[in-house]
């Protein structure tokens, strides 16, 4: 066997998926053909150590373990360039303003034309190469000193090793590690699933993976690359242009963000700003600005330096999406489902664009997990339109009179702080919930929706609109007040927005209407926690009776086929509220609510007339399917969605389907609509 030219055919082939997977986001190869292909390539450098090279994909998997990392002196210096505060159009017009005064332009003279990028949020990094191949990475440092991060930075798949049809003495390629919002959040995921410590931000996992001494553990973290300019150039023939500069990287395989362009004046750059303030909150990674730069490269070496910062170039920021403010308290809000959701009080701070006093904490096990407590100084982070949050702790600025640890029931003495119900935490779960579900005011709007909804009590037309109505103007608090005829009639609901007569009449008579419904039905209405229709209609089968239902264990609810202990917990908690009970007591009160669910799904098998019949429907019937699927429920039935021998009657509708051919091919009997009718009558 060849073996040199073996491990050239691999390396050549995981380079090109490497560049399929990372560079174009379309993977050629599943996994395990990729994995297979690379475990033969370290086999055969195993076995042929003297044929290791530089370049080799395997070098990506990080070597020892760094006691330190060594000084680099940069052979051109990484100078920072400069920011413009000014985060308004203003700044993009007065660095093109400073630029043509420098040039000694007039207002006659053309417009200045300008490369125009995105200022990315990560850790700078100098990219060596010598004849093409990488052979040193370095981080800014001071600008003239940086540290030997090579071992870290060649795990970076989307950094090439070599440099495609270049082979320029010495290219150093300027540019920006960063971690993007996917994979972030994707690391953070699957640490909390290990119980692991999570990342601050994108980019403080960015900067700590490269300057992490283990290269084994930098591989680990998923990080990206771009490049934005040059340092030591030799052996290569400068384009004229910067933009032409980052189109032959780009060519030479080094990653450069599509998201840029050539601007004309002032103009131009204010309107590259405003694009990507649009942009910014959709882009796959954190930026914090846009940067400028003259183009012409001429033109750069003529306007140069002033302290160290190019005068051909600059920062436009945008408001800082991250500030350091001070934890005042920390407040329970209780959401439309029940949630209970810590929320810091803080110092003001003007951060994304605002001022903010409050930000979420998610949870109890995030907010124990970052150790927030009242007194810490934190980062608070803001960006576009999302809820700020806190997303760190400065732990050398804590008072030694910080508060204790968080614990949020200790905190609401086990009570929700709107209603006064019980809290509960299931098994496995990050929030705690209040248990007031039909009374908890909070609740109320979400409770009264998913109570009139399709699937549950049907009250057609009742829809977010009209309950904001209802409860806002104090008329509806429970959905017992639905049914309470001094709260809901003509009167009250001629007075609404836009609410006639006769659409008055029709919601009145849709609330009749629903008083007639049944039992499983009903206990999917009452919206408890982790009970779905499929556990409703169970439940109803099972209990047979409401009151059943109401007085059962959690030893009882678990011998219902499909319940848990999460949702037995669930079902316990909310009949144990008071304030629930008093609701469905309403209900069912014929002098104010009169809803009656009817109670035969529950009924012994032998009063159940289709107990332990399988159907399955096919064609269209003159009922609705959901409506034939309930009868047949509560009369015992199961309804299948395919044909087997377990079936026992098929029932055909118009234009039936393959599911007649195959009850025929079965010997299953199969019913007309006439025939089905007749059966559910009892005849």
């Amino acid at each position: 066997m060849d073996y040199v030219k073996r491990i050239a055919q691999l390396r050549a082939e995981i380079e090109r998926h490497d560049h399929a997977y990372y560079e174009l986001d379309n993977p050629n190869i599943p996994d395990a053909e990729y994995d297979k292909l690379f475990r033969e390539l370290q086999a055969l450098e195993a076995q042929h150590p003297e044929l290791i090279t530089a370049d080799s994909p395997t070098r990506r998997v990080g070597g020892k373990v760094l006691e330190g990392f060594s000084p680099v002196r940069h052979a051109v210096p990484m100078l920072s360039i400069r920011t413009e505060t000014d985060t308004t159009i203003g700044g993009a017009q007065s660095f093109d303003a400073r630029v043509r005064k420098e040039l000694g332009l007039r207002d006659s003279d053309p417009e200045v034309e300008y490369s125009c990028e995105l200022k990315f949020d990560g850790l700078a990094i100098n990219l060596r190469y010598e004849h093409g191949l990488l052979v040193k990475a370095a981080t800014r440092g001071d600008g003239e000193n940086g540290e030997d991060v090579t071992q870290n930075i060649r795990t970076i798949q989307q950094i090439p090793l070599r440099l495609h049809h270049c082979d320029s003495t010495v290219l150093e390629v300027r540019g920006e590690v960063y971690m993007s919002r996917r994979d972030f959040e994707r690391y953070n995921e699957k640490q909390r699933e290990y119980g692991l410590p999570a990342l601050v931000n994108p980019r403080n996992g960015a900067a700590g993976s490269i300057r992490q001494l283990d290269p084994a553990l930098a591989a680990k973290r998923p990080l990206s690359f771009f490049a934005y300019g040059l340092g030591e150039v030799q052996g290569w023939k400068l384009p004229n242009t910067h933009s032409a500069v980052l189109d032959a990287l780009h060519q030479m395989g080094v990653p450069v963000c599509d998201e840029r362009t050539i601007a004309h004046g002032a103009q131009g750059l204010v309107q590259f700003h405003r694009r990507i303030a649009q942009q910014r909150d959709s882009l796959p990674f954190d930026i914090d600005g846009v940067v400028y730069k003259v183009n012409n490269l001429a033109m750069q070496s003529k306007l140069g330096f002033v302290s160290r910062e190019p005068r051909w170039a600059c920062a436009h920021k945008y408001p800082a999406e991250e500030q350091i403010t001070i934890v005042r308290g920390i407040d329970i809000q209780v959401g439309r489902t029940g949630k209970l959701t810590p929320v810091a009080k803080l110092e003001p701070v003007f951060v994304g664009g605002t001022t903010v006093s409050n930000a979420t904490l998610h949870n109890e096990d995030e907010t124990r997990r970052k150790d927030v407590r009242i007194g810490d100084t934190v980062i608070v982070r803001r960006a576009g339109d999302v809820i700020p949050e806190v997303v760190g702790v400065v732990l050398d600025r804590r008072p030694a009179n910080a508060g204790k640890p968080f614990d949020l029931f200790m905190q609401l003495n086990g009570q929700c702080p709107v209603c006064g119900s019980a809290i509960v935490r299931a098994e496995g779960e990050a929030d705690w919930r209040c248990t007031g579900g039909l009374f908890c005011p909070a609740q109320r709007k979400q409770a009264l929706l998913h109570f009139a909804s399709r699937r549950a009590l049907d009250i057609e037309g009742l829809g977010d609109k009209l309950v904001d109505q209802l409860v806002d103007g104090g008329i509806v608090s429970t959905p017992a007040d639905l049914y309470d005829k001094d709260k809901m009639n003509i009167g009250a609901l001629t007075g609404l927005e836009r609410m006639g007569e006769k659409s008055a009449q029709n919601i009145l008579a849709a609330i009749e209407r629903s008083k007639v419904t049944t039992l499983a039905r009903f206990i999917y209405s009452l919206g408890i926690r982790n009970v779905g229709e499929a556990t409703a209609k169970d439940l109803a089968r099972n209990f047979g009776r409401l009151r059943n239902l109401m007085h059962a264990d959690e030893v009882q609810l678990q011998l219902v086929p499909d319940v848990g202990p999460v949702v037995a917990q669930s079902i316990v908690a909310f009949f144990r509220e008071k304030h629930n009970v008093d609701v469905i007591e309403a209900l069912l009160d014929e002098k104010h609510g009169g809803v009656k669910p009817q109670e035969s799904e529950g009924l012994p098998s032998d009063e159940r007339p289709l107990a332990g019949k399988t159907f399955v429907l096919t064609g269209t019937l003159g009922m609705a399917r959901e409506d034939v699927k309930e009868q047949l429920e509560a009369l015992g039935a199961k309804v299948a969605g395919s044909v087997s021998k377990k079936t026992d009657y098929v029932v055909a509708g118009a234009v039936p389907g393959s599911k007649l051919d195959k009850a025929k091919e079965l010997g299953v009997a199969v019913l007309d609509e006439q025939q089905f009718l007749e059966l559910l009558e009892g005849k």
